[in-house]
């Protein structure tokens, strides 16, 4: 929000008038004749001008009269009065004034130290500067009347003088008032006094310009080259803010001479080698050595070896020993001489649990499929507490995070911040872009606009904007808009002026006809955008009108009432957008309501791509299950077997284990009060299906290599021998997953705690699930299979059903006949003259090539180059998750926040907020203020001034509101309408309307007296005392420093305690145009904060209303490290464990490392920054990465014996990292790889950019990277540097049967034999 919301109202009277001390009516003026000066004589003791001659209108004041004569001794009254005014310079001499004069002097003079008071140098300057004007003896030296007119009364009155100024004195007294701070305005007094000037021209010449409500006769301030003899200039020693005389000296808030030096604070320096990150430069050039390195020694090492071939020849060719660094041909019985003969205790252990249970689930599939619906179900009782949590608090902050606790605080202390309702309106419809959008017909539409807005009534409730509006003085409606300086009445908008009136209050916004209803000053950058390519805001490409709202806790019958009006204005301006494009513009609007139903909007959109993406990955699972045991050419020769051997419905009940799993497991966290987040109901669906179908995949796979090998033997057994194999692969992956899922537990942010604590429990229960119901289901399956039976239609039989022909029937209860599985082998829809495609491709072509020695080395080189160039893209990961991105594509908030960064030209406002403080105490005090001489010169308001000076550095643009400040100046006696007590009963405060006749001025006979060193300053119950009647002042003319408008709701004081409970200083961020600027500006708040809290001994903390959303980033790099590092280091120990190898391990958690390195890369390439959606994301890379390299390695570290035996011209790593690819690598690609592409492409037509950014992005290069690694890199690396296999409990039965145990069924003739493969391999 905008700094506007708790601005200091104003009054109409207050402002130019007040301070500019002219005392006298305006006309147009009659030059005198210039042959016949007004003032004829310049010399010392001689005025120009005194008394008073008449108005030039009814309602002006009095002009003074021409009178250049001697100087006079003034009565001892006036003289009284005079130096009462002035000082004590004006106690001896003649002057040329007189009483009532002074009379007009004084009122005006008060009026201008309420703005100035808090900096005596600037004070007394410009007391001193109007006192020598109106009264100095002198006068004729420096001023000379230039125009005259007649008044009614026959009188000459002087309309137009010059007043000459030495540019030392003009410069000084500028300088001691420029940066003299207005806590009112969270501005400037030159604002109000210089009509902001810049420079000391500037600033007299604003005091001096004749203008309505400002100076009533023009008063020049010509330069010194047109000083002519005898003119001199005026040329007194003015005060400076940081004069050695303390009395003088003004505060570090308005004086920077006087201020501490603040610690540097080095922000946004990253170490760089050009324009090269270090760390970038670093592993680039590591890389690059190294590479090189290799390479030179490689190609040396390879040279050597040549020459030294070349001359043993010969002996070489004699040698019957293969050399290790040659492929010459193959060894006879390598693979024997090369198979692990080590067994590994655990895994024999888990493979007898898991064959065990495998048997036991298929013996008894109606119980376990029974049993395990009835735990699911029970578990999905707690559905009945579901919840969604929207709230984008509660979802990214938790409860008990410092952020939340501190948004609470500040919510029952201070009330919820107001709701803001913002327009733009903007010319850029044609080719020519942005063009200014303001003209006469514009404006006349746009007033009608607003005034139809005002008479809007709720649909439901029947509010108005005057019912639901907040009224910092009861005066009327903060609305911030252009019609603002127009009265919000198109009848003072002229065709011919209108241009000239809006630059003038676009300049000198305190103007009484420029302030709207409510009395606050409208700062040009609030309401107007695009302006400052020319300076010149009547050429502005945008206007911006905001409505602000009363804001009430949650529930409340009147946030109702406001939301219902809220919803009528959207309503309202969709149709206003309509006539806007009907004249040439856009507009673009947001309301408080918009944000929450655009994201809701986008929900809904996103819910139909993904269950898209689930449809289509559920029917590419159920149909490539199928097509484990057919082959190409019987699925046309032999298309009636196809309703036999589908495997649909087996796949279909897989992906209703996937669903049980995520019902299971988000019924058991619902009842235990963990709601589900948007992201969880999106996500874990996907994620369980990635890994449940794998394994789905791995159990089916293995299971027909046991059907070939083990023909003979029941269902049964052939299920507990699959699952004996494939069990202990998916409890490692299982583990592994569950363990760094649930890691995220431990994160205090709600949508990352949450989701990591469902996802933990659905993949659990999934593979739990998949043990058990899934080999229940399959061992049906294979059943119906084997009795001939259709795929989903179990009750009825295949036409032209095979009849087995041995006793084999009786075992297996199907197509068995024999003990070398002719039956099986023969059965309907087999074929034993090919393999699948992709299986014989990877056995014959793919793994060979990929484990060929050049090929390895290319690939450990290219791979290790992604992982460099990942973590030298990690400096260019950029945080923030853009509004933007949240919201459809389509939404109408998508140009509003475009037109928000682009024109909007101030930021929001920013509340350093004290917590039971003992304010009422002095040293308490100092530690807070700043406009007096003892305050601590690192006090809250010093510090904040002081970081305001720095706003590349500390985001601080505005002077910081300090309420302190303003009460104590509220006391000052010279205020004589401020502060003021019964003249019978001074306990008793008096208000406005009070007479002075019964009232005194507060502080005007206490002793010590009102002073700048807060000696004497009220303490305890008397500051309590003081502190409610300020707070209950209304702010007026004559006192613009009481505290109603701008402070009652700012802090709350605790009589009980005698203390101040809570209180807030405001100030502003500067503009903020990027989330890395938000971020940045909340990083600099936290640092001040505890700047201020080291300091000064305060508990300080920040708020703005952004920063709730915002305070994930400051603790995200560090928790994405902690949660990652903790997820390998776990994953390390587990697979250890499992695999029995501290090696294998170790290649595993390295892989699963680069994948999430390579991913970061690929995020800072395609523009996803790091939040905690794409911190989920992250943690699912984990997963997923696990799930693709685990069944790998373990395939790796407990190899299938005929595989390794037929891993001819490969020995040692090599053959078993064949093995493992010939064994799992089909079930990893098929399994996870083309699901997981299937539904990831769905997510491509997605309305959503958070989607398409967060999901399809990541999701895709999460595919792609970890199926490239696990299948390219994993093997070549275990090959490397994988540890020693172990001997696998596949005893299934012969030489023949170990052979055909590795392959299809129909991988190995009946008649097999290695010539006849190595013939069909040469072919």
């Amino acid at each position: 929000m905008m700094k506007h919301l708790l601005m200091l109202h104003i009054p109409r009277l207050l402002l130019p008038a007040l301070v500019l001390l002219c005392l006298f009516s305006w006309s147009n003026p009659v030059l005198a004749d210039k042959s016949s000066p007004v003032t004829s004589v310049h010399k010392a003791g001689v005025c120009a001008l005194r008394g008073q001659c008449g108005k030039k209108s009814f309602f002006g004041g009095q002009l003074p009269c021409p009178d250049n004569t001697p100087a006079t001794e003034p009565s001892s009254k006036t003289r009284e009065r005079l130096v009462d005014i002035c000082g004590d310079a004006w106690r001896k001499g003649p002057v040329c004034c007189e009483d009532d004069q002074l009379e007009n002097l004084s009122k005006n003079l008060k009026r201008a130290e309420a703005i100035i008071a808090s900096c005596p140098a600037c004070k007394a300057n410009f007391f001193d500067l109007f006192c020598t004007f109106t009264c100095s003896p002198d006068q004729s030296l420096f001023l000379n009347v230039t125009a005259t007119q007649t008044a009614n009364t026959g009188k000459e009155m002087v309309t137009e003088l010059d007043y000459f100024v030495s540019p030392s004195y003009g410069g000084g007294f500028f300088d001691s008032c420029k940066d003299v701070k207005f806590s009112g305005t969270n501005g400037y007094a030159m604002d109000l006094i210089g009509g902001g000037a810049k420079d000391y021209p500037a600033f007299l010449k604003f005091l001096g310009d004749e203008k309505p409500f400002g100076s009533p006769f023009q008063i020049d301030f010509p330069p010194e080259e047109k000083l002519n003899a005898p003119v001199k200039a005026m040329d007194h020693l003015p005060k400076r803010c940081n004069d050695g005389d303390v009395a003088y000296r003004c505060s570090c808030v308005d004086c920077p001479a006087v201020c501490p030096t603040l610690q540097d604070v080095e922000v946004g320096k990253e170490c760089k080698v050009g324009v090269i990150p270090c760390l970038s430069f670093a592993v680039i050039l590591i890389y690059s050595l190294s590479l090189l390195i290799l390479v030179g020694g490689y190609t040396a090492t390879e040279t050597y070896k040549l020459k030294k071939r070349n001359s043993e020849r010969a002996r070489l060719l004699q040698d019957s020993a293969p050399s290790d660094d040659e492929d010459e041909g193959d060894v006879v019985g390598a693979g024997v001489v090369d198979r692990p003969y080590r067994e590994y205790f655990l895994n024999s252990h888990l493979d007898d649990l898991f064959s065990w249970l495998g048997h036991t689930c298929a013996s008894f599939p109606a119980v376990t499929i029974s049993s395990s619906v009835i735990i699911v179900g029970l578990l999905s009782l707690g559905w009945l507490r579901f919840s969604i949590e929207t709230d984008p608090v509660r979802l990214w902050v938790s409860p008990t995070s410092e952020a939340a606790l501190e948004k609470k605080f500040f919510d029952d202390n201070f009330d919820p911040f107001y709701r803001a309702q913002q327009v733009f309106l903007v010319n850029d419809t044609t080719e020519a872009g942005a063009s200014p959008v303001l003209s006469y017909d514009v404006l006349s539409w746009w007033f009608d606009v607003e005034n139809r807005i005002r008479r809007l009534k709720s649909w439901d409730h029947g509010v108005t904007l005057d019912d639901v509006c907040l009224k910092p003085t009861d005066a009327g409606c903060v609305v911030q808009s252009v019609a603002g300086y127009f009265g919000n009445s198109f009848w003072n908008v002229k065709e011919g002026s209108w241009k000239k009136d809006l630059r003038s209050c676009a300049a000198q916004p305190v103007q009484s006809q420029c302030l709207p209803d409510f009395g606050q000053p409208l700062n040009k950058n609030l309401i107007l955008g695009g302006w400052q390519d020319t300076g010149d805001v009547v050429d502005s490409k945008a206007m911006i009108v905001t409505w602000v709202l009363n804001n009430h806790p949650e529930g409340s019958e009147e946030l109702v009432k406001t939301m219902d009006w809220e919803q009528s204005l959207k309503n309202t301006l969709i149709g206003v957008q309509g006539e806007a494009r009907g004249i040439g513009l856009r507009l673009s609007f947001s309301t408080e309501v918009s944000l929450e139903e655009e994201l809701n909007k986008s929900t809904n959109t996103d819910a139909k791509i993904v269950v898209i993406s689930y449809i289509a990955m559920f029917i590419y699972a159920s149909l490539a299950l199928g097509s484990t045991s057919l082959t190409i050419s019987h699925a046309f020769s032999q298309s009636s077997k196809l309703l036999v051997e589908s495997k649909f419905t087996l796949g279909i009940f897989g992906i209703i284990i996937v669903l049980m799993s995520v019902s299971a497991s988000v019924g058991l966290f619902s009842a235990m009060g963990v709601k589900v987040t948007l992201i969880i109901a999106e996500v874990i669906p996907f994620l369980v299906l990635a890994v449940g179908v794998d394994n789905i995949f791995l159990i089916v796979h293995e299971f027909e290599r046991v059907n070939y090998s083990h023909p003979d033997e029941r269902v049964e057994v052939r299920i507990g021998k699959a699952m004996g194999r494939m069990g202990p692969s998916i409890l490692l992956s299982a583990t592994c997953e569950t363990i760094a899922f649930a890691l995220g537990a431990v994160v205090s942010m709600p949508a990352v705690r949450n989701f990591a604590i469902y996802a933990a429990g659905a993949v659990f229960v999934n593979a739990l699930l998949q043990v058990t119901m899934f080999v229940a289901v399959l061992s049906l399956n294979q059943k119906r299979v084997e009795s001939n039976r259709m795929d989903c239609f179990p009750c009825f039989k295949a036409p032209g059903g095979h009849e087995s022909n041995g006793s084999a029937t009786n075992v297996g209860g199907g197509m068995m006949s024999n003990s070398r599985g002719e039956g099986i082998r023969n059965a309907p829809g087999f074929s034993m003259e090919e393999e699948g495609i992709l299986q014989k491709f990877i056995r014959k072509g793919y793994a060979p090539a990929l484990l060929q020695k050049r090929t390895k080395r290319a690939v450990m080189a290219l791979f290790l180059g992604f992982f460099t160039a990942g973590i030298a893209l990690l400096p260019k990961v950029e945080l923030g998750l853009d509004q933007r991105i949240a919201i459809p594509s389509d939404s109408y908030l998508i140009g509003y926040f475009n037109d928000l960064y682009d024109y909007l030209g101030v930021g929001p406002p920013v509340y350093f907020v004290t917590k039971d403080y003992n304010i009422t105490a002095r040293e308490e005090q100092q530690s807070l203020c700043g406009h007096f001489s003892t305050c601590d010169t690192f006090s809250l308001s010093n510090v904040l001034e002081q970081e305001r000076k720095r706003p590349q550095i500390s985001y601080i643009a505005e002077p910081v509101a300090s309420w302190i400040d303003d009460f104590f100046l509220w006391l000052n006696p010279s205020l004589d309408q401020c502060c003021r007590v019964r003249k019978k009963n001074p306990s008793q405060f008096c208000d406005e309307l009070d007479s002075d006749r019964i009232c005194k001025v507060c502080f005007k006979d206490r002793e010590p007296s009102w002073n700048i060193t807060l000696n004497g300053m009220p303490e305890g119950d008397e500051f309590l005392g003081y502190l409610d009647n300020w707070l209950q002042a209304p702010t007026s003319e004559d006192c613009p420093v009481a505290g109603k408008a701008a402070y009652s709701h700012a802090i709350v004081p605790d009589h009980g305690c005698k203390s101040i409970k809570a209180s807030h200083f405001r100030t502003s961020h500067t503009p903020l145009r990027s989330q890395q600027d938000f971020i940045n500006a909340y990083a600099s708040a936290r640092r001040i904060s505890k700047v201020l809290s080291q300091k000064s001994g305060l508990e300080v903390f920040p708020y703005s209303k952004f920063y709730i959303f915002f305070d994930q980033y400051s603790s995200i790099v560090g928790l994405t490290e902690a949660l990652l590092l903790a997820a390998l280091a776990c994953i390390f120990v587990v697979s250890s464990i499992l695999l029995g190898s501290a090696q294998t391990g170790l290649v595993v958690s390295a892989t699963v490392l680069m994948i999430v390195v390579d991913i970061l890369g690929i995020m800072a390439l395609w523009g996803v920054s790091l939040n905690a959606v794409s911190l989920v994301n992250l943690v699912i890379c984990v997963g997923i990465g696990v799930e693709f390299c685990s069944h790998v390695a373990r395939a790796f570290m407990f190899p299938s014996r005929s595989a390794v035996d037929r891993a001819r011209g490969f020995r040692g790593k090599d053959a078993r990292a064949l093995s493992a690819l010939t064994n799992v690598g089909g079930s990893v690609f098929s399994g996870i790889t083309i699901t997981k592409l299937i539904g990831v492409c769905v997510l491509a037509f997605t309305r959503s950019k958070i989607f398409e950014i967060y999901y399809f992005r990541m999701w895709l290069a999460l595919v792609v990277v970890a199926a490239t690694h696990a299948l390219v890199f994993l093997p070549v690396a275990l090959s490397y540097f994988g540890g020693e296999g172990y001997v696998p409990d596949d005893n299934y039965g012969g030489l023949e049967e170990d052979l055909r145990s590795r392959t299809y069924r129909n991988l190995v003739p009946a008649d097999y034999d290695e010539s006849s493969e190595e013939e069909e391999e040469e072919e």
